[in-house]
């Protein structure tokens, strides 16, 4: 019987864990944007509506979405991917904690910060808003 309750100790630690990694991230929607470099810094200074797409090669998730995001970069340079693993600053500046992560910049602001793997529609429809 104890071994019943610490299995459903740990599960239930991990699963608060997991909310409040999701509800931290997602309290950073309406924040300024963090001060970038490069070309990404350019277009968000600019105030230019941005999708910054964080992945991480080793994520299941990341794997099936990722050729997506690919596609839509291929046709709009507004559309940012970021290796976590490779820049990992950035992922930080951001507040990203898990993978995979979309987040939408626009007029220097944080438009819309997406948690887990999204729809090539509801990618598309972040891009597309007026």
């Amino acid at each position: 019987m104890t071994i019943v309750y610490i299995i459903i100790a740990i599960v239930g630690f991990f699963l608060s864990m997991q909310f409040f990694m999701i509800l931290k991230m997602r309290l950073r929607k309406g924040k300024p944007a963090p001060d970038l470099s490069g070309k990404a810094g350019r277009m968000v200074q600019q105030g230019e509506r941005v999708l910054f797409y964080f992945y991480s090669p080793s994520c299941r998730a990341c794997r099936a979405m990722t050729p997506i995001v690919e596609k839509m970069a291929k046709k709009n340079k507004n559309v940012i991917k970021v290796d976590v693993s490779r820049d990992v600053a950035m992922a930080r500046k951001f507040g990203v904690m898990g993978t995979p992560s979309t987040v939408l910049v626009e007029g220097g602001t944080i438009k819309e910060f997406l948690v887990g793997a999204q729809t090539e529609g509801r990618l598309m429809s972040l891009l597309q808003k007026a």
